[in-house]
């Protein structure tokens, strides 16, 4: 990178907690955020738990009005956002500071719910707030308005790679001089019937419903799916030069990131993984790191049996059969928070490399022997971690690698 970015605010809003120390504390306190669902009724679906932000409370963060303007998704990252905010001590220059949000689909809540309503209905009429409340770009417009933000605005759609593309888009953002702060939001709140019959019938999804808590395993030889989860996260990604003269407090470095496609399929992962490996090693490049430098790899890690077996080919081509770097997923503890994970992942690494301290990969009890690499099962704490990378690979062949490092 020509500019040294730095990261000065974090916020989030997920199953297992709605700040970032509460989330951490659960996380490393190994507690499991996926359930039986409480948000609709699953009395005609195959699956019925998922990872639901349960004690999020819209009222908390806005305003009623804005929550009958807003979906679910909005709302969550309208949160996070402010937190991140809040925690980078405020905008300061309104029309150099930009935000970029990603989101894999949009306002599918109120599109399904309304729909529903539209087909019972005799008078068959749809309320004036259905389009606001369900395109993507909605969600970066309200928290621009709240926090009266007039630089660059993008939402991006790159399925579950979309937070870790929204953290890149920021990041080319920075560089080319067109802001000097940018927020990178990611935000999700998948949890509709229609969205799990599908992936039901496309057999991604796990179906343990006598156990909810253990249905999510990552590289676990009795794994059978992923978990559908919720949330949102927020980033603010500054210049370093800026950061200092505010007197910012400064949480990581944005080290680097690595975006591309496999063009091979639209919902399996290249066999090979070419197009995951040399996403990592672009973001190495760009880094300006060897491999050897990373300590800590935040996986994409879903628990789907093939997506996993090419993850662990990709990381151990980029960083070898004898590496020593540690390897974790959360998506255990959390479910698939989609378009969010990117994000709030992202700060799972900036936590433990803060702390020094892995969060552990939850139920990973038999490790498939196709997973060779080092997989952490448990808590565990490490000495000396400056660097780690964090994965973020989506339907489409989409690939996104963010590298954040000790400031």
């Amino acid at each position: 990178m020509n500019k040294k970015l730095v990261i000065t605010g974090m916020g989030l809003t997920t199953p297992i907690g709605n700040s970032v120390e509460e989330y951490w504390k659960n996380l490393t306190d190994s507690v499991c955020g996926i359930a039986p669902i409480e948000s609709i009724d699953t009395e005609n679906i195959p699956v019925k738990f998922a990872g639901e932000a349960r004690d999020f409370e819209a009222k908390e963060h806005m305003s009623r009005k804005l929550i009958n303007e807003t979906d679910r998704f909005m709302q969550m990252a309208f949160a996070a956002a402010g937190q991140a905010i809040q925690a980078s001590g405020g905008v300061t220059d309104p029309y150099r500071t930009g935000i970029i949000l990603g989101t894999a689909l949009n306002g599918i809540g109120t599109i399904t719910e309304t729909q529903s309503k539209y087909d019972a209905s005799e008078k068959k009429k749809v309320g004036p707030r259905f389009l606001a409340k369900c395109i993507g770009n909605i969600g970066a417009s309200q928290i621009a308005i709240e926090n009266d933000i007039h630089g660059p605005s993008m939402t991006l759609n790159t399925a579950c790679a979309s937070g870790g593309d929204a953290i890149t888009l920021c990041g080319m953002h920075l560089e080319s001089g067109m802001a000097d702060v940018m927020i990178a939001v990611g935000a999700e709140a998948p949890v509709t019937a229609i969205l799990i019959q599908s992936l039901v019938s496309a057999m991604a999804l796990s179906t343990r419903n006598d156990a909810p808590a253990q249905a999510c395993r990552p590289f676990d030889i009795d794994r059978d799916g992923f978990v559908i989860g919720e949330g949102a996260g927020a980033l603010v990604i500054e210049i370093e030069e800026h950061a200092k003269a505010r007197g910012a407090h400064i949480y990581a470095e944005l080290a680097g990131y690595g975006n591309n496609t496999d063009a091979y399929h639209t919902v399996t992962p290249r066999p090979d993984g070419d197009g995951e490996i040399t996403c990592m090693k672009q973001a190495l490049e760009i880094a300006g790191l060897s491999p050897d430098k990373i300590g800590y790899v935040n996986a994409h890690g879903t628990a789907t049996p093939k997506g996993d077996i090419t993850e662990n080919l990709s990381i151990r081509e980029v960083f070898g059969a004898d590496s020593s770097v540690l390897i974790g997923s959360t998506k255990a503890a959390t479910g698939h928070m989609m378009g969010a994970g990117g994000i709030t992942e992202v700060i799972t690494c900036i936590k433990a490399i803060e702390t020094g301290i892995l969060p552990p990969t939850l139920n990973l009890e038999n490790k498939d022997p196709e997973c060779d690499m080092n997989y952490v099962s448990k808590l565990q704490k490490i000495d000396g971690l400056k660097y780690a990378m964090s994965n973020a690979f989506g339907f489409g062949g989409q690939n996104s690698s963010i590298i954040v490092g000790k400031y």
